[in-house]
Order: structure tokens, then sequence, then C-alpha cells
């Protein structure tokens, strides 16, 4: 593929999509401020995760202002001026034809190790399995439908109030601020920063649970259309992920950079970045059931429910093989905005 074509692809079709001012400030706007009331909701403990699932969370306990280790101002002032960064189609006209040649490499082969991408720091290396299992045991106590929900501050007061899961060292959380307020553009990932804000909170007045996935769709346009595609495509097709907030997002992208011996550009081939997950405001993820971690592969594509997926013009894939966001094909993702 010439530069030529390639530029083309990318401002063409299902491949790009802006995120407009009035959508993002709707969704913005959609959120519930954040809240103390007065008395602990949380007066026993959680006996398990199932009953944690259940768990209605609308609003966070009492306690003292978030017992953040926080970063440098300029880092946090520099996170936030990168939230606000946009990658356009000009910016591309700027590639030479072996730069194209270079990035579609990248994304088609994920899973490899390039020059050039960056890795974790050496103190935020041994700052990386801590904090992931920290992460794992609020998870754990709360619950997996839960964890996609809740917000850094409700991640805290957890941390903070049980001791099965144990203070957040300040290091910990200045590694998980650190993560979240870079620059994403630096791993090579060019999507938008669709929820810059790292408190933001998704109620459970918000959501509906999905019988038999253990994940939530945002009410309105997600779960109308997700109703729409399974009773269309049939019943063998399931939500395999749905809405996920800034903390579950956190706990995958650390994950996957576990994995990847610490690459981060490695990693955000392979998912958004915290932030820049376009599941925060409303996408999903679909399978076939049976299929199991194949649906996370392009094997979906070869199902029948992908093909009636295409066929019913339900799928508008927002990371083609040719996305400009630096990231994989993902068949599986359903685009609502």
């Amino acid at each position: 593929m010439n530069k030529r074509d390639f530029l083309a692809t990318l401002v063409a079709g299902g491949g790009i999509t802006f995120l407009s001012t009035r959508l993002f400030n709707q969704y913005k706007n959609n959120r519930l401020s954040f809240e103390l009331p007065q008395l602990d909701p949380f007066n026993q403990r959680i006996p398990d995760s199932t009953a944690a699932d259940e768990l209605v969370m609308e609003t966070m306990p009492t306690g003292t202002e978030r017992d953040l280790a926080v970063a440098p101002e300029n880092d946090l002032q520099e996170g936030f001026k990168h939230s606000e960064r946009q990658i356009l189609p000009e910016e591309l006209e700027q590639l030479e034809d072996d730069q194209v040649t270079n990035y579609l490499e990248k994304i088609r082969n994920f899973d490899g190790d390039f020059a050039g991408d960056i890795y974790l720091s050496e103190i935020n290396q041994l700052l990386l399995q801590p904090t992931i299992e920290r992460l794992e045991r609020v998870q754990r106590f709360i619950g997996h439908g839960n964890f996609n929900l809740i917000g850094f501050d409700e991640m805290l007061y957890f941390a903070r109030n049980y001791e099965e899961i144990g203070l957040f060292d300040p290091a910990e959380l200045a590694f998980l601020e650190e993560i979240f307020f870079n620059d994403a553009t630096q791993y090579g990932f060019f999507g938008d920063k669709v929820n810059p804000e790292l408190s933001s909170r998704i109620t459970q007045s918000e959501v509906e649970k999905i019988d038999g996935s253990g994940h939530y769709l945002l009410k309105g346009e997600s779960l109308d259309q997700y109703n729409l595609i399974r009773g269309d495509v049939g019943e063998n097709l399931l939500l395999t992920s749905g809405i996920r907030n800034v903390v579950k997002q956190m706990h995958l992208f650390l994950a996957k950079t576990r994995q990847s011996n610490g690459n981060l550009s490695k990693a955000s081939r392979s998912l958004a970045p915290p932030g820049y997950s376009f599941h925060g405001i409303g996408d999903f993820d679909v399978g076939k059931i049976g299929l199991g971690e194949a649906n996370f592969t392009i094997d979906f594509s070869n199902t029948e429910e992908f093909q009636r997926l295409i066929t019913l013009g339900y799928v508008d894939i927002r990371y083609t093989d040719t996305n400009r966001y630096g990231v994989r094909y993902e068949p599986w993702h359903i685009k609502i905005i």
C-alpha cells in the first residue's frame, strides 16, 4: 500500500472517527459530580465477588481528602495539555512512504518488539507487579462487575478501609497517575483522550448489567444497539466487554505492559491506555459463545456471527487494519460514537 492509498483509507469509512465537542461534552456532563456523604454505607465485609457484583455504589463513603501521592506539578500540567491533543489527517501527510510502511508493520505485528519502542523506567518496572497485585485485590474484593465501574477515589477508599487490600504505597499512586497523565503518543498510540478525568465515575443508575456476561452497558444508545444486534444476529452472540472506567482500563493496560516485559508501546498496540479507551464512553466488544479467548483474535472475523454483523451493516470498525490510532485490528469492537 502506498502513502496516498494509506491516507485515503484513514479518512474514509469506519477507520477514523472524531468525537465531536458536542457529544464529548454531553457524555462528560452526564457524569455525576463527586460528593462525599456523611455516613459509611459499607458497614460490613463483602463476603464474595458474587455478592459484591450486586453492590450498588451510588455514593462514596465519607473520608478525608484523597490520600494521593501527586506527581510533580509540571507533569500534571503536561498531562492535561496532552489530553486536548488530536492527531489530524493533515499531520499524517508529513509521513514518508517508509514511515507508513513501518507504521503498518507495527500495528499488524502488534505483539512484536520494535526499535524505538518506549519501556517503563527502572523504578516503574519495580512498581509494576505490586501495583497490579493491589488493583487485583480491589477487584476480588468488590467483584469483577463493579470493578468495571468504580472511580479512582472509590478504589482508594476500599484500599484505605479494608486490610484485605491494603493502602496504596505513595510510589504506587505516583506511578498510576504518571501512567494516566502521560501523553500516549510517545508510545505510538494516536487516539484521542476521550476520558481525561482521573476521578471520573460511572454509577449504577447509568448502566444495566447484561445477564450471563458479568459486564455492564451504558443505558441509551449502547444498550439499545446491543439488544438490537443480539436480536438480529442470534443468541450465540454475547457481550465480552462493556463499559470500562479508568481504574479497569488502567489494570488492563498495566497487565498487558507486564506481559510485554515493560514495553509500553507494545502494550498500547493491543489496547488503549487509560483515559483513551472508547469503552469508557459507550463502545463495547462482542463475541461468539464457546469461542473463548479467541473472541479477541482475528478468529472472530471468521465466525458466522461476524459475517452477519457485516451483512446487516452493524459493524463500523473503529480499529481497522489500517487505522490511524496505532492499535491492532479489532473486528470484535462495536463503535457507538
